[in-house]
């Protein structure tokens, strides 16, 4: 099966698709939804057949599935595509809430004077660049794609989004993100003049390591600031909230769910075997930004108003945590991030369509509007406190094992112990609880309000469609809530491998796998 170009096919597929979904005339829209669902389902198919054919075990090649195709040979621009576990896990993330993304979608534009199928062709060219992001193998090829995500993001919010503020919202979004952008652009031809012309990765990886000094800390720093800015760390967070509260359920789902993790996904992939000995000068300032990030962000969540805000502001802590187990170095913490990856883009992406749900029946994300709707809609509200529940780690949800392994690592850190790390990370748990609660109490408990029973959507509970679309995520949470193995033996081995660049053990590492196509 690795002799098969399955990783070029799944980038392939679905900006195949979008083109093809964008010509569909706007009249035919149920076409055009239909051919986006049937794409998106090829995609999950296909990232079914490279998790199956994955070599989990400890000794595997780190990129697997490997494919390079020769564009400009002298320039070293070629095609080249690889996936390791922590690509795995976000591929399989992005492949799975696509769809539901989508079905999520499914009749919400009906009311709106905007063209069905550009918003299905967007959502399907959003995900081409986010898995080509994942997949990459090649520093440029990796940059095009970090930058090209930007442009079906900024139409999704811009155009389709709500709320008065939707424009600035997508502007401010597209910024500040093209900014992060142009500086990893000057760090990676900086990368390529000083490794002689080279931008593949496994090249770069293989070679000996920069050295130690001034260049390799101004490279890290232009890496890592776009992907600070991508994720979001505090202080880089600001874009967050505006977007989130002003895009569509469905692309929030996406944004929150899968987008921000390119840029803690990309501090593994690339910061820290690039740029080893930067990555440890700096831990200490990435270690206390997110320790600030985790407590203020739950600080400013306890005062939103506005039900998507608040949420996105919960994401922001929650990349606190991933942060932390990053940069302390340990193999407990840094697998935990990578769970928390992989498990929070299920609990927030199932938050934020559960809000999805609730503002289009009501017309309004300020919680003020609701107040007891639980008594109509009994179903919904027991799926709004569960995904708010496991989205503050609750034992038995899948978030839970991931800020365990986060926090058990933070004690045991490289630098001695980070107890009061751990201690002052514990904190944002409490928080999250008194945030989560008070959202559920203000909006589905207490006095019920009289405009409710006058809105003909907020009686009707959870329709067949929208059980079919929570169902699968409320599953996956309890499953790897109870059993997160598989998620483990997955990451692990790329964790591992990662680490070695910290201990400067990379002789340790395992062979390159020969590559499939040239």
């Amino acid at each position: 099966m690795n002799e098969l170009p399955l990783l070029s096919a799944l980038v392939a597929v679905p900006l195949i698709g979008a083109v093809i979904v964008a010509s569909i005339r706007r009249e035919n829209a149920d076409a055009a939804r239909w051919t986006a669902l049937g794409v998106s389902g090829a995609v999950a198919l296909l990232t079914a057949l490279v998790a199956l054919g994955f070599d989990y075990s400890a000794g595997a090649p780190w990129l697997q599935f490997t494919e390079s195709y020769t564009w400009i040979d002298a320039w070293d621009l070629n095609l080249s595509w690889g996936i390791d576990g922590i690509a795995l896990l976000l591929v399989i993330l992005t492949a799975g809430l696509t769809p539901i993304a989508m079905l999520a979608a499914w009749r919400d534009l009906d009311s709106v004077k905007r063209s069905v199928p550009a918003f299905f062709a967007l959502i399907l060219a959003l995900e081409a660049a986010m898995l080509a992001t994942f997949l990459a193998s090649n520093v440029l090829l990796f940059y095009f794609f970090f930058e090209a995500m930007l442009v079906p993001m900024y139409f999704l919010i811009g155009s389709y989004g709500t709320g008065q503020k939707k424009q600035y919202a997508a502007v401010k979004f597209f910024l500040y993100n093209l900014l992060g952008g142009l500086l990893m652009l000057v760090a990676v031809i900086a990368l390529w003049v000083d490794n002689g012309g080279v931008f593949d990765w496994q090249t770069l990886v293989d070679a000996d390591p920069m050295a130690a000094g001034t260049l390799q800390n101004w490279l890290f720093l232009g890496f890592f600031l776009a992907f600070a800015i991508k994720a979001p760390f505090f202080p880089f967070h600001t874009w967050l909230p505006d977007a989130g509260g002003a895009a569509p359920a469905a692309a929030a789902a996406l944004l929150v769910g899968v987008m921000d993790k390119i840029g803690t996904f990309a501090i593994l992939r690339y910061c820290i075997p690039l740029f080893p000995d930067a990555t440890k000068t700096f831990a200490p300032w990435v270690i206390g930004m997110s320790v600030i990030g985790v407590l203020y962000a739950a600080f400013v969540a306890i005062g939103q108003t506005d039900l998507k805000r608040l949420v996105a502001y919960t994401s922001i802590a929650h990349f606190g945590f991933i942060g932390i187990g990053i940069f302390a170095f340990t193999q407990e913490a840094a697998t935990g991030a990578v769970l928390y990856m992989f498990n929070h883009g299920l609990a927030t992406g199932l938050l934020f369509m559960v809000v999805g749900f609730l503002t289009i029946r009501r017309g309004s994300a300020q919680i003020a509007d609701y107040g007891g709707a639980a008594k109509t809609l009994p179903l919904l509200a027991g799926i709004f406190l569960f995904a708010g529940l496991a989205s503050l780690s609750l034992p038995g949800t899948a978030p839970f094992i991931s800020e365990f392994l986060v926090l058990l690592g933070a004690f045991n850190g490289t630098f001695g112990g980070n107890e009061p790390v751990a201690v002052l990370a514990t904190l944002g748990i409490i928080l999250a609880a008194a945030y989560v609660i008070w959202m559920y109490q203000r909006t589905m408990q207490g006095t019920r309000n009289p405009v409710l029973d006058e809105m003909p959507g907020m009686k009707r509970d959870l329709t067949v469609r929208e059980k079919a679309l929570v169902a699968p995520l409320v599953i996956a949470i309890l499953v790897f809530g109870f059993y997160p193995q598989p998620l483990i033996d997955a990451a692990q081995p790329a964790v591992d491998n990662t680490l070695l660049f910290i201990s400067g053990s990379t002789e340790d590492l395992p062979a390159a796998e020969g590559v499939t196509n040239e």
